[in-house]
């Protein structure tokens, strides 16, 4: 059951005088911004922000890895399709939390910029974290209208990736002053490499001399799991020798599940691979793979590399939206087009006759997740934007909170 919103006010209004951010967000639900934003309210200094998560629709047991116990969590039981009651929802609470900072998440959230602006929220930031199926490339002539007619009322736009930093300047023609681009950041010690690999909790993975392909995502189109699914039977076509040990760990749940069990079904390829839906564990899960697969048709900047990186494991990912800023080809992984099962399998199969290889691109691929994409880089960044802004839009806030 969904929490009554006073309770909720009520915490936030005892959790301090700091300056109150209120992300909004489509859903909260498994999935790569979603477990960004938990991330981020998780770990920005409390003293310096406090946090507000506002769900259009609702939010799942996913909610429970927020783990700052000041943080509000709010639904707004929104219907598909427009509704004005749900913007009348979000208006009435924005006017009760009077949040200094509204932060929203992709195109689905963007139109809240109005009614942030007409409830009074002086700083407001939006943030682009990757496309969906409908507009894998952005330039759907609605979408990309509301964006160019929203654009006025964002103070700040963060990009995720350099491609879509690139999108936003020249495409939706933000102005670069008003533009910052901050990557995802992975918890290096929770997503950690073990040697050797760890087994996974199903008996199919207990035999040492298997060879572990897997994924961890969504089943849906953007996704294209049909993908993965159908590299994964080549791959057992190409390597007769080694079919019996290679196994296919695909974790995710979503409409195109059954279709996948489908496909593997009628290639006898069920009894290799596990696909127990989304759970959690996904750290554990990710030391029990050989090789990381990313099979998209489109992506921001991918939480699932990142976190393959960090577990020391060399990476095949469609060369497709932010995937080429994360994935070196030739170095920390390989890079197949998107939507060619037949060059993914190639590259799945390279991996699986080479253990040298798939060694020496996970050792690197953990090098770079510490150098580049360390959560604490990550909360800095962030935790510079909204201090900049809000020193140009809501400076008594800080005031405040610092004489506090």
């Amino acid at each position: 059951m969904l929490p009554r919103s006073e309770p909720m006010l009520a915490r936030l209004a005892a959790a301090g005088n700091a300056p109150l951010i209120a992300h909004v967000i489509y859903r909260l639900d498994v999935g790569g911004l979603e477990n960004g934003l938990v991330n981020l309210v998780n770990h920005l200094p409390s003293d310096r922000f406090r946090h507000a998560i506002i769900c259009l629709s609702d939010y799942t047991d996913f909610s429970k890895r927020i783990s700052n116990p000041d943080v509000g969590l709010f639904a707004l039981d929104k219907p598909p399709g427009n509704s004005p009651r749900m913007h009348f929802r979000l208006w009435r609470l924005l006017r009760k939390l009077r949040p200094c900072l509204l932060h929203s998440r992709n195109l689905a959230a963007l139109e809240c910029q109005i009614t942030a602006a007409i409830a009074g929220v002086r700083a407001r930031v939006h943030s682009e974290h990757g496309r969906d199926m409908g507009d894998l490339d952005g330039r759907n002539r609605v979408d990309l209208g509301i964006r160019r007619m929203l654009r006025p009322l964002v103070h700040r736009y963060i990009a995720l990736s350099r491609d879509l930093e690139n999108y936003l300047r020249t495409v939706v023609e933000v102005d670069g002053s008003k533009l910052d681009q901050i990557y995802n950041g992975v918890d290096t010690n929770r997503f950690r490499p073990a040697q050797p690999r760890a087994s996974l909790p199903h008996p199919m993975f207990q035999q040492p001399e298997l060879i572990v392909v897997g994924t961890v995502g969504r089943m849906e189109p953007v996704k294209d799991p049909l993908n993965l699914a159908r590299a994964f039977v080549r791959s057992a076509e190409l390597m007769p020798e080694a079919r019996d040990r290679l196994r296919l760990v695909m974790i995710g749940d979503g409409q195109l599940r059954t279709h996948v069990e489908a496909l593997l079904a009628a290639a006898g390829l069920a009894g290799q691979a596990w696909l127990p839906g989304a759970r959690g564990g996904v750290d554990e899960i990710l030391r029990g793979l050989d090789i990381f697969v990313l099979p998209s048709l489109s992506e921001g900047i991918s939480n699932t590399i990142l976190e393959a990186m960090a577990s020391g494991l060399p990476v095949v990912a469609t060369h497709t939206g932010g995937n080429p800023e994360l994935v070196h080809n030739e170095d920390t992984g390989l890079l197949p087009p998107a939507n060619d099962s037949e060059a993914l399998a190639q590259a799945i199969v390279r991996y699986a006759k080479d253990p040298d290889l798939r060694r020496q691109h996970g050792l690197r691929a953990r090098q770079v997740a510490l150098e580049r994409y360390s959560l604490g880089a990550m909360v800095n960044r962030y935790a510079t934007v909204y201090h900049e802004l809000l020193l140009q839009r809501c400076p008594e806030a800080l005031v405040s909170a610092r004489q506090t």
